[in-house]
């Protein structure tokens, strides 16, 4: 598995991540860096990338803290670090199935609580060799 890292930036926030070897995660590493304004779903934050993902076989709608994701049907990356207004308890869960892309190293939910819908996401290829 290729070991593709990415810096996520939202105001004064800034954290790293690691994405997995999927299809959506292979997608959005293609088209890094992007830069998008994002919307707050409870404790999700997401922004339409433009990219079109299919599910993967299983798909569910239930993620961990610091789950990142694409969600088809917005063609939205998501950064899930807490309970959504589906959840069920403390679990994150989107509006629908979801395509796994990374995990966010060490997710601050307070920092990113504190981020608003309008803010600017920009992610970025840590990685030297991405093309």
């Amino acid at each position: 598995m290729p070991d593709r890292r990415a810096r996520l930036r939202i105001d004064d926030h800034i954290a790293d991540a690691r994405l997995l070897d999927t299809p959506a995660a292979d997608a959005v590493w293609q088209a890094l860096p992007l830069r998008v304004s994002v919307s707050t779903w409870g404790d999700e934050i997401y922004g339409d990338v433009g990219l079109d993902v299919s599910l993967p076989p299983g798909a569910t709608d239930v993620a961990a803290v610091g789950d990142l994701a694409i969600w088809p049907p917005g063609r939205a990356l998501c950064i899930f670090f807490g309970p959504t207004p589906v959840s069920r308890g403390s679990e994150p869960r989107a509006a629908s199935p979801i395509a796994p892309v990374g995990q966010i190293e060490n997710p601050d939910a307070p920092a990113l609580r504190q981020v608003h819908s309008g803010a600017t996401l920009t992610i970025e290829a840590l990685d030297e060799l991405h093309a």
